[in-house]
């Protein structure tokens, strides 16, 4: 459904247990933010998730995803109840298009300033609902996610990712012109690996960033699915056998795997 309240259209959509009451909450917490926006908003788009089965400890799923003036900005939570869920969310969103709002140009090539919020250290905490426990032999690969990666900095990728609120990042060097994965490397720092590993060597960079010194598995994405069950990970980021490019298989929510790869 749309609504057309203040600000710009939203639109939810929801899944599971999820009330009317819910519903109306959420949508008054995320209008809230969408209100104050300073730029276009193109899209907005909330989806409330309750998860039934007693196994997931934070069982409430909240996500919204919006397009302010061609920059897509989203953030997840997952909490107890679909009330704390929206609140999470609102605060989370409210944080990203603040970030969002600010002028990356001018933080191109310069330590970020250490501001409310600013980068990852001051983040508010995300509550993310684990992945459902599925046995391994059940999984299977049941979303396949190709797009046009992003040839970027590693600066701009952690952009990205930030705004996007993601585990990961997958995205093309755009000095080497090599697949990578953008990850957390700690609490204040990132670590990204490369498909030519032995010569990767970002410099100049804004973020704290360590390099991975391993090249990635080349895998057929049926491989790659079954040592990420092995190793119990959440993601596994592999060399494609048939094509030679970075692909990143991942556990869903619902226990079952997703495949991102990039469009040729």
């Amino acid at each position: 459904m749309t609504k057309t309240g203040v600000g710009p259209p939203l639109q939810i959509a929801t899944m599971g247990a999820v009330s009317q009451t819910d519903v109306d909450y959420a949508e008054q917490k995320i209008e809230h933010v969408l209100a104050r926006v300073g730029r276009p908003v193109l899209y907005a788009r909330l989806r409330l998730t309750h998860a039934g089965d007693p196994a997931v400890r934070r069982p409430a799923l909240a996500q919204v995803n919006v397009d302010v003036d061609g920059r897509l900005v989203r953030a997840q939570v997952g909490a107890a109840t679909m009330h704390e869920a929206a609140d999470l969310v609102q605060a989370r969103l409210a944080d990203r298009l603040a970030r969002a709002a600010r002028n990356w140009e001018s933080l191109r090539g310069a330590r970020p300033v250490a501001e409310p919020g600013e980068w990852r250290h001051q983040n508010i905490p995300a509550q993310r609902p684990e992945y459902f426990p599925r046995p391994p032999a059940e999984c299977r690969i049941i979303r396949h996610k190709a797009f046009a990666v992003a040839q970027e900095t590693v600066d701009e990728a952690a952009f990205d990712m930030e705004l996007a609120d993601y585990h990961f990042f997958l995205f093309t060097d755009a000095a080497t012109g090599a697949d990578c994965l953008l990850d957390r490397g700690g609490p204040e720092s990132y670590r990204v690996t490369s498909t030519r590993a032995a010569r990767f060597k970002p410099t100049g960079c804004a973020v704290p960033v360590a390099v991975c010194p391993d090249r990635p598995p080349r895998l057929t994405a049926a491989a790659a699915a079954r040592r990420l069950a092995l190793t119990g990970a959440a993601y596994l980021f592999f060399i494609d056998r048939a094509t030679g490019r970075g692909n990143v298989v991942y556990h869903r929510y619902d226990g079952h795997y997703g495949l991102i790869t990039p469009v040729r």
